[in-house]
Protein backbone atom coordinates (compact mmCIF):
# COMPACT_ATOMS: atom_id res chain seq x y z
CA UNK A 1 0.00 0.00 0.00
CA UNK A 2 2.97 2.26 -0.65
CA UNK A 3 2.47 5.20 -2.96
CA UNK A 4 5.10 6.18 -5.55
CA UNK A 5 5.28 9.22 -7.84
CA UNK A 6 4.23 6.92 -10.69
CA UNK A 7 1.16 5.53 -8.94
CA UNK A 8 0.26 9.04 -7.71
CA UNK A 9 0.34 10.32 -11.30
CA UNK A 10 -1.73 7.40 -12.61
CA UNK A 11 -4.23 7.88 -9.77
CA UNK A 12 -4.59 11.62 -10.46
CA UNK A 13 -4.93 11.09 -14.22
CA UNK A 14 -7.70 8.56 -13.63
CA UNK A 15 -9.40 10.98 -11.21
CA UNK A 16 -9.10 13.82 -13.76
CA UNK A 17 -10.68 11.61 -16.45
CA UNK A 18 -13.59 10.66 -14.17
CA UNK A 19 -14.22 14.30 -13.28
CA UNK A 20 -14.04 15.30 -16.92
CA UNK A 21 -16.50 12.58 -17.98
CA UNK A 22 -18.91 13.49 -15.17
CA UNK A 23 -18.47 17.28 -14.95
CA UNK A 24 -22.03 17.95 -16.11
CA UNK A 25 -23.45 15.43 -13.62
CA UNK A 26 -21.40 16.95 -10.76
CA UNK A 27 -22.63 20.43 -11.67
CA UNK A 28 -26.21 19.13 -11.94
CA UNK A 29 -25.89 17.71 -8.40
CA UNK A 30 -24.63 21.11 -7.27
CA UNK A 31 -27.50 23.05 -8.89
CA UNK A 32 -30.30 22.38 -6.35
CA UNK A 33 -28.07 22.74 -3.27
CA UNK A 34 -25.07 24.86 -4.34
CA UNK A 35 -23.76 27.13 -7.08
CA UNK A 36 -24.20 24.63 -9.90
CA UNK A 37 -20.53 24.75 -10.88
CA UNK A 38 -18.79 22.01 -8.87
CA UNK A 39 -18.15 19.76 -11.89
CA UNK A 40 -16.81 22.52 -14.11
CA UNK A 41 -14.61 23.89 -11.31
CA UNK A 42 -13.21 20.45 -10.49
CA UNK A 43 -12.64 19.71 -14.18
CA UNK A 44 -10.65 22.94 -14.57
CA UNK A 45 -8.61 22.03 -11.48
CA UNK A 46 -7.91 18.44 -12.46
CA UNK A 47 -6.98 19.46 -16.01
CA UNK A 48 -4.37 21.76 -14.44
CA UNK A 49 -3.19 18.88 -12.18
CA UNK A 50 -2.78 16.58 -15.19
CA UNK A 51 -0.74 19.18 -17.06
CA UNK A 52 1.52 19.86 -14.04
CA UNK A 53 2.13 16.15 -13.37
CA UNK A 54 3.11 15.57 -17.00
CA UNK A 55 6.55 16.87 -16.02
CA UNK A 56 7.31 14.08 -13.57
CA UNK A 57 7.53 15.25 -9.94
CA UNK A 58 10.91 14.69 -8.28
CA UNK A 59 9.35 12.92 -5.31
CA UNK A 60 6.04 12.24 -3.58
CA UNK A 61 6.13 15.41 -1.49
CA UNK A 62 6.62 17.69 -4.48
CA UNK A 63 3.95 15.72 -6.37
CA UNK A 64 1.40 16.35 -3.62
CA UNK A 65 2.38 20.03 -3.38
CA UNK A 66 1.99 20.42 -7.15
CA UNK A 67 -1.51 18.91 -7.01
CA UNK A 68 -2.49 21.07 -4.02
CA UNK A 69 -1.31 24.32 -5.61
CA UNK A 70 -3.00 23.55 -8.94
CA UNK A 71 -6.31 22.88 -7.18
CA UNK A 72 -6.14 25.88 -4.84
CA UNK A 73 -5.35 28.26 -7.70
CA UNK A 74 -7.89 26.95 -10.25
CA UNK A 75 -10.89 25.50 -8.40
CA UNK A 76 -13.44 28.01 -7.11
CA UNK A 77 -15.77 27.77 -4.15
CA UNK A 78 -15.03 25.63 -1.11
CA UNK A 79 -13.76 22.66 -3.14
CA UNK A 80 -10.41 24.19 -4.11
CA UNK A 81 -9.29 24.95 -0.55
CA UNK A 82 -10.67 21.64 0.79
CA UNK A 83 -9.10 19.38 -1.84
CA UNK A 84 -6.00 21.57 -1.78
CA UNK A 85 -5.69 21.17 1.99
CA UNK A 86 -6.09 17.39 1.65
CA UNK A 87 -3.13 17.21 -0.74
CA UNK A 88 -1.05 19.69 1.29
CA UNK A 89 -1.52 17.52 4.38
CA UNK A 90 -0.49 14.46 2.36
CA UNK A 91 2.60 16.41 1.20
CA UNK A 92 3.58 17.09 4.83
CA UNK A 93 2.92 13.48 5.87
CA UNK A 94 4.84 12.07 2.88
CA UNK A 95 8.07 13.37 4.42
CA UNK A 96 7.80 10.46 6.89
CA UNK A 97 5.71 7.80 5.11
CA UNK A 98 4.44 6.69 1.70
CA UNK A 99 1.71 4.47 3.16
CA UNK A 100 -1.56 5.37 1.44
CA UNK A 101 -3.62 4.80 4.60
CA UNK A 102 -1.50 7.13 6.72
CA UNK A 103 -1.47 9.74 3.95
CA UNK A 104 -5.27 9.61 3.67
CA UNK A 105 -5.61 9.91 7.46
CA UNK A 106 -3.63 13.15 7.29
CA UNK A 107 -5.74 14.38 4.36
CA UNK A 108 -9.01 13.68 6.18
CA UNK A 109 -7.80 15.47 9.32
CA UNK A 110 -6.91 18.46 7.13
CA UNK A 111 -10.31 18.51 5.42
CA UNK A 112 -12.13 18.34 8.78
CA UNK A 113 -9.99 21.10 10.24
CA UNK A 114 -10.27 23.38 7.20
CA UNK A 115 -14.02 22.97 6.61
CA UNK A 116 -15.12 22.34 10.19
CA UNK A 117 -17.41 19.53 9.00
CA UNK A 118 -18.06 16.30 10.89
CA UNK A 119 -19.49 12.98 9.72
CA UNK A 120 -23.23 13.42 9.19
CA UNK A 121 -22.96 17.04 7.97
CA UNK A 122 -23.53 15.98 4.32
CA UNK A 123 -20.09 16.93 2.99
CA UNK A 124 -17.10 15.16 1.44
CA UNK A 125 -16.07 14.30 5.03
CA UNK A 126 -18.82 11.65 5.06
CA UNK A 127 -17.22 9.80 2.15
CA UNK A 128 -13.64 10.18 3.37
CA UNK A 129 -14.56 9.18 6.92
CA UNK A 130 -16.24 5.99 5.69
CA UNK A 131 -13.67 5.00 3.07
CA UNK A 132 -10.28 5.81 4.62
CA UNK A 133 -10.66 2.96 7.19
CA UNK A 134 -11.64 0.62 4.30
CA UNK A 135 -8.44 1.58 2.46
CA UNK A 136 -6.37 1.03 5.60
CA UNK A 137 -7.86 -2.40 6.24
CA UNK A 138 -7.51 -3.39 2.59
CA UNK A 139 -11.28 -3.77 2.18
CA UNK A 140 -12.11 -0.96 -0.25
CA UNK A 141 -14.57 -2.02 -2.97
CA UNK A 142 -16.47 -0.16 -5.68
CA UNK A 143 -19.69 -1.09 -3.88
CA UNK A 144 -18.52 0.53 -0.63
CA UNK A 145 -17.53 3.69 -2.53
CA UNK A 146 -20.97 3.93 -4.17
CA UNK A 147 -22.72 3.30 -0.82
CA UNK A 148 -20.66 5.98 0.94
CA UNK A 149 -21.62 8.56 -1.71
CA UNK A 150 -25.27 7.44 -1.75
CA UNK A 151 -25.69 7.81 2.03
CA UNK A 152 -25.30 11.59 1.70
CA UNK A 153 -28.59 11.71 -0.21
CA UNK A 154 -30.79 11.38 2.88
CA UNK A 155 -28.72 13.65 5.11
CA UNK A 156 -29.58 17.25 5.93
CA UNK A 157 -26.72 19.59 5.09
CA UNK A 158 -25.17 21.34 8.09
CA UNK A 159 -22.21 22.99 6.33
CA UNK A 160 -21.64 25.13 3.26
CA UNK A 161 -24.17 26.68 0.90
CA UNK A 162 -26.44 23.61 1.06
CA UNK A 163 -26.97 24.16 4.80
CA UNK A 164 -29.15 27.21 4.04
CA UNK A 165 -31.72 24.84 2.56
CA UNK A 166 -32.15 22.81 5.75
CA UNK A 167 -34.67 19.99 5.16
CA UNK A 168 -34.78 20.75 1.43
CA UNK A 169 -31.18 19.57 1.09
CA UNK A 170 -32.48 16.05 1.67
CA UNK A 171 -32.89 13.85 -1.38
CA UNK A 172 -29.77 15.20 -3.12
CA UNK A 173 -26.35 13.56 -3.24
CA UNK A 174 -23.70 15.98 -1.99
CA UNK A 175 -21.56 17.04 -5.00
CA UNK A 176 -18.29 17.09 -3.01
CA UNK A 177 -19.07 13.59 -1.79
CA UNK A 178 -19.63 12.45 -5.38
CA UNK A 179 -16.34 13.94 -6.60
CA UNK A 180 -14.61 12.33 -3.59
CA UNK A 181 -16.22 9.06 -4.68
CA UNK A 182 -14.48 9.47 -8.03
CA UNK A 183 -11.19 10.09 -6.22
CA UNK A 184 -11.53 6.79 -4.33
CA UNK A 185 -12.73 4.93 -7.46
CA UNK A 186 -9.63 6.18 -9.30
CA UNK A 187 -7.51 5.00 -6.38
CA UNK A 188 -9.23 1.60 -6.41
CA UNK A 189 -8.53 1.25 -10.17
CA UNK A 190 -4.86 2.22 -9.89
CA UNK A 191 -2.87 -0.99 -10.10
CA UNK A 192 -0.48 -1.56 -7.23
CA UNK A 193 -1.85 1.30 -5.14
CA UNK A 194 -3.98 -0.74 -2.76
Amino acid sequence: MALTTDTLTIWMNKFADKVNTNKQYLSDLDTPIGDGDHGFNMDRGMTAVKEKLATKPADLTSGFKTIAMALISTVGGASGPLYGTAFLEMAKKSASTNDIGELLDAALAGIEMRGGAKPGDKTMVDVWNTLVPEVKSGNLTEEKIKDAVETTKDMIAKKGRASYLGERSKGHIDPGSQSSGYLFEAMFETEGLL
